[in-house]
């Protein structure tokens, strides 16, 4: 949760969550784990066994990392369960965690997600490269696929980066509120990804 942030009321996500500690940081970068949070996020609350049935992995499984997600504050128990069949829901909408960190353990772990996250985007991004047999005319020319090498300060890019995040707060409310989605609406993954460039030699795509 973002500091200086008050609670949600009971029942609903925060806006986010943040990780500091580097087990919290290694225990998030596992593969099944994002993944348990992402569908939680998106089709929660639900079961160990529901889990199973979405992930493919065993309810075994399944119910052993989302113990260490809520060891973490990344899920927790949700009300509605029947005996040993227990819901979890996701504790926030997003997940965060430092960018530059003075502790070295902190950064390397930090680092190790990010490369655990630029792959789990990457792959899910190729999946779907793979997968546009019934993609439409219409979407497949709207989509984004492309870069741009800029030449900017520290100060530049994090204002850019607040540009963005500004143009994509005027669709957030539809995420929660189906009624706001406008006939044909589709869920998009948008990817925002600006990294200092080691080798501005090469010729852009």
């Amino acid at each position: 949760m973002p500091e200086n942030s008050a609670p949600p009321p009971e029942g609903e996500q925060s806006h986010s969550v943040r990780l500091t500690d580097p087990r919290a940081l290694r225990a998030y970068a596992h593969p099944l784990r994002m993944t348990l949070v992402g569908l939680l996020r998106r089709h929660g609350p639900f079961t160990a066994t529901r889990a199973a049935e979405l992930t493919g992995e065993s309810v075994a499984s399944c119910s052993y990392h989302l113990r260490i997600l809520a060891k973490y504050g990344l899920v927790e128990e949700a009300p509605g369960g029947r005996g040993r069949e227990k819901p979890w829901r996701a504790t926030a909408r997003y997940t965060e965690w430092p960018g530059y960190s003075d502790d070295a353990s902190v950064a390397q772990a930090a680092d190790e997600l990010n490369v655990a996250v630029a792959e789990r985007y990457f792959g899910r991004f190729a999946h779907a490269l793979e997968n546009r047999a019934g993609v439409s005319k219409e979407w497949r020319e709207a989509e984004l696929f492309g870069d741009a090498l800029v030449y900017i300060t520290p100060e530049e890019l994090t204002a850019l980066g607040q540009r963005i995040d500004e143009l994509l707060r005027a669709y957030a409310d539809r995420e929660d509120d189906p009624a706001l989605r406008p006939p044909g609406a589709q869920p998009v993954s948008f990817l925002k990804i600006a990294y200092l460039d080691p080798d501005t030699d090469d010729d852009k795509e």
